[in-house]
């Protein structure tokens, strides 16, 4: 397809036409340029290609879509299966009545019944009454007439269950699983659903309770919320001397990584994961009131904003054109030919005036808008954008048509001012009054910000401005803090930390942790679109793939759907868990993050992220690869209508694909939490050896892969994206930015800002990758220094007490190796005989 950029840049509409005095030549290129900026414009406005999304993020997708999202479509057999199962089971125990009819007490009597004959050797018996208890999980679908029936049975079903100690009994059954499959690795060469049953039938069990247990609604009565409470509690300490549940998790994915385990559902395993660090932590809501309170309890003031909360009130900006902004110094007439009654209007577009496009008039100018100049209407941001393109289509001595009237006060709604408060950190604070003194009275006073003696009044002005704006963070304490537990660990005594639930996980997940970030990364690097088959990379289709290939179009078709839909299931669930581990390990400790960070960092986290956003991003939002009559429950109540080519190929009549949204968000808050103040992973690193695995924003030209993110009018999402180039932006240079002055834009508008941050017109960036690479290394060291100090203390510290009796030292018996008798002769001859020793130093010295 021709690049309307070089289409326009030939046409030179530029060349005097615009005001209808050029020659015949240019009156052709004239509509010409006209029909490129109108193609650029509707590519830009996304009014056809993409709306505004109306997507309201969140901890999860609806109860019913995250419940469906546990079972692929090649499993829908298994429903019957499991019905069958209960209801010959049922028939045996009790006569005459349906499961729905019985009372409390008769329910809980057959169920502690069903938990007895779990308890046999063979295998098939077992299964068969797992499958009658994950019948009954999925609420007894037999004897419901709708949906809304479904979901409640299934409800009340778990924590019935969960009260007769059935977690605590497929708990057990789950690690003798583990235990059977890594002892006898399955070796075979095609791996389909049949190799995992019995774990799937276990994993779906735990979810079910997990999701429906975690659920909280207003009419639960009290006995559920302290059910609820309880669970919480044995899913997050470690009960009766074993591990969290989630570190077991952890443990099925490093198992199924390293090829031990191949069959494992790894698709169930990662949705209860992620449910269960979310069950156990914290949503997006606790976290917000956990770090309410810990502020609190800090003497830290109280936070000005929810930004989950601000986003949802901002409204998505159309982009701009990725072509027109790349092209616009070629496409844009000069200056000079443009002298009509809007000249002054198309003058803006090529001065810094631009980075206000999306804000209202300035407030401290009262000057009357003259008879060239008039005055536009407050509009939204996306107003504005729009305006500005009509000034590029429109000719100049052509009147607007009647249709462009203004709108009127009672239409448009703009809310003053920009969306989020400024922050000022101390160390900004620091720096200018360093840059200012060394200006001023060419001395510095270090940390000192409070004498202002010798700088001018101006500079008094701009500290105290500075200072109101300051913002103190959690972390800044925490820092500070451990900075002072390690210069006076004697006098500050031995720090308590809290039994809380992160820091139970961070404790179990510490010396492992390395290797379940390599298992996230290996299975979402699998599961990216943009990822490329290869013989040797894992297999996470084992419990996708039936045992009988399709040999139809129509089954082929529905197995790509699912296919498809298990990737984005795993995406979702591996994006949305590293997001809340981060999260509750920054509020907990900020060296527990940085030191997860560093591991997602070196793992190659950062061009995994951008390697899965190098895609049409627009198109991945709005896949349709679901099958609303195949999802759970609507496939247990009706009867499957006929499939066709047709109806699979037209998909879901959805504005967009929740998940996957959901995902993408993700995936770019997690980029920023990994980037943010690292200059080391945002900046290329130009001379000598650098921390190789730290790759940077920069070094993989991520700036016009983000941008056409930016076609996705959805305002977190964009959000986020703009975050990311802000990040970069006096990095790409100054004809970057002069080429998308619409980006900067929309940058000023939505992103907070940092009072004395030089993002827009940084020029002074030294490529001194030496001090990033101390940055980095100094950050390591502090968080080796962290986790020695807190969690080797018993086995390194270096004030536990020493005996330096030589009989007793002499005296004490050591454990050798069941060989060493066989060359102790060598051993002396080479540790002692051999050493010399200056026996008068060692007796000085003693």
């Amino acid at each position: 397809m021709e690049d309307p950029a070089a289409s326009g840049a030939g046409s030179q509409p530029a060349n005097g036409n615009g005001n209808g005095n050029g020659g015949g030549k240019g009156k052709q290129a004239a509509p010409k340029g006209r029909e490129t900026f109108r193609s650029q414009r509707r590519e830009s406005e996304g009014s056809v290609d993409c709306p505004t999304l109306e997507f309201e993020y969140g901890d999860a997708d609806v109860h019913a879509a995250e419940l469906s999202e546990l079972y692929s479509y090649t499993e829908n057999p298994e429903f019957t299966t499991n019905r069958r199962c209960f209801e010959e089971d049922f028939k045996t125990q009790v006569q005459g009545k349906e499961w729905l009819e019985l009372e409390e007490d008769a329910q809980k009597t057959y169920v502690m019944g069903l938990l007895d004959r779990l308890e046999v050797v063979s295998r098939e018996r077992r299964l068969k009454v797992a499958r009658a208890v994950l019948y009954l999980a999925q609420g007894t679908f037999g004897e419901c007439d709708s949906e809304v029936d479904v979901l409640h049975w299934s409800r009340y079903n778990c924590f019935l269950l969960y009260q007769m100690g059935t977690f605590s009994a497929f708990l057990e059954l789950l690690h003798m699983e583990i235990d059977q499959a890594c002892s006898s690795a399955l070796r075979k060469p095609a791996i389909s659903i049949a190799d995992s049953t019995e774990l799937r039938v276990l994993l779906s069990v735990l979810y079910l309770m997990v999701e429906n247990i975690r659920l909280e609604r207003e009419t639960d009565s009290c006995g559920w919320r302290t059910a609820r409470e309880t669970f919480r509690t044995e899913l997050s300490f470690s009960m009766h001397n074993e591990e969290p549940f989630a570190l077991l998790l952890f443990s099925m994915v490093t198992k199924f990584c390293s090829g031990l385990a191949p069959h494992f559902p790894i698709k169930k395993v990662l949705l209860l994961l992620w449910k269960v660090v979310m069950f156990t932590l914290g949503g997006f809501e606790h976290l917000q009131a956990l770090k309410i309170q810990k502020r609190a309890e800090l003497g830290l003031p109280p936070l000005a904003e929810d930004s989950i909360q601000v986003v949802k009130s901002m409204r998505a900006a159309s982009p701009p054109s990725y072509t027109l902004d790349l092209g616009e110094s070629q496409l844009a007439p000069p200056p000079s030919k443009l002298r009509g009654r809007r000249g002054s209007r198309r003058q803006l577009l090529t001065k810094q005036d631009s980075l206000d496009i999306y804000n209202e008039r300035d407030l401290f100018k009262t000057e009357e808008p003259t008879t060239e100049e008039e005055e536009e209407p407050a509009g939204d941001g996306e107003r504005a954008l729009d305006g500005e393109l009509d000034l590029l289509e429109q000719d100049p001595l052509v009147p607007p048509p009647p249709s462009q009237a203004p709108l009127s006060a009672e239409q448009v709604a703009f809310p003053k001012g920009l969306p989020w408060a400024p922050k000022v950190r101390q160390k900004d604070i620091e720096h200018f009054l360093e840059l200012s003194r060394n200006k001023f009275i060419g001395f510095t006073l270090g940390q000192d910000t409070d004498t202002l003696v010798g700088l001018p009044r101006p500079i008094h002005e701009s500290v105290k401005t500075l200072k109101q704006h300051k913002y103190i963070s959690i972390a800044d304490v925490q820092i500070k803090n451990e900075e002072e537990l390690e210069k006076c660990p004697m006098s500050l005594g031995e720090e308590v930390v809290p039994e809380t639930p992160c820091e139970i996980l961070y404790q179990g997940m510490l010396y492992s942790l390395p290797q379940y970030m390599i298992a996230l990364l290996k299975i979402l690097l699998a599961a990216a679109p943009t990822s490329k088959a290869k013989t040797d990379s894992i297999n996470i289709l084992a419990d996708v793939l039936p045992e009988e290939m399709p040999i139809t179009v129509l089954q082929s078709m529905k197995l790509g759907i699912d296919v498809n839909r298990h990737k984005e299931i795993i995406v979702k669930s591996i994006s949305a868990l590293l997001l809340l581990l981060l999260k509750h390990f920054k509020l907990n400790h900020i060296y527990q993050f940085e030191y997860v960070s560093q591991h997602l960092v070196f793992a190659n986290c950062i061009p995994l992220i951008l390697k899965f956003f190098n895609q049409n991003i627009l198109s991945y939002i709005t896949a349709k690869n679901s099958i609303s009559v195949l999802d759970y429950p609507c496939c247990t109540i009706q009867d499957l209508p006929e499939l066709t080519t047709e109806s699979l190929e037209a998909g879901e009549n959805n504005q967009f694909c929740w998940r996957n949204l959901f995902s993408c968000i993700n995936l770019l808050r997690l980029l920023n939490k990994l980037t943010k103040w690292k200059h080391s992973r945002t900046m290329e690193a130009k001379y000598g050896p650098f921390l190789r695995a730290a790759l940077m924003l920069v070094v993989f030209k991520s700036a016009p892969i983000l941008k056409r993110a930016l076609k996705v009018k959805q305002a977190m999402l964009q959000l986020y994206v703009l975050k990311l180039l802000k990040i970069q932006t006096k990095y790409l240079g100054r004809q970057w930015r002069k080429s998308n002055m619409k980006t900067m834009s929309a940058i000023y508008q939505k992103v907070r800002h940092r009072m004395n941050d030089d993002w827009a017109y940084g020029n002074d960036i030294d490529a001194r990758p030496w001090d990033f690479q101390a940055e980095e290394c100094t950050l390591r060291a502090n968080i080796e220094a962290f986790n020695s100090r807190r969690y080797d203390r018993p086995q390194d510290s270096e004030f536990s007490p020493v005996d330096n009796c030589l009989q007793s030292v002499l005296g004490q018996r050591l454990d050798l190796p069941e060989d060493f008798h066989y060359s102790y002769e060598i051993w002396l001859e080479r540790e002692v005989f051999s050493q010399p020793i200056c026996w008068e130093e060692l007796l000085q010295n003693h």
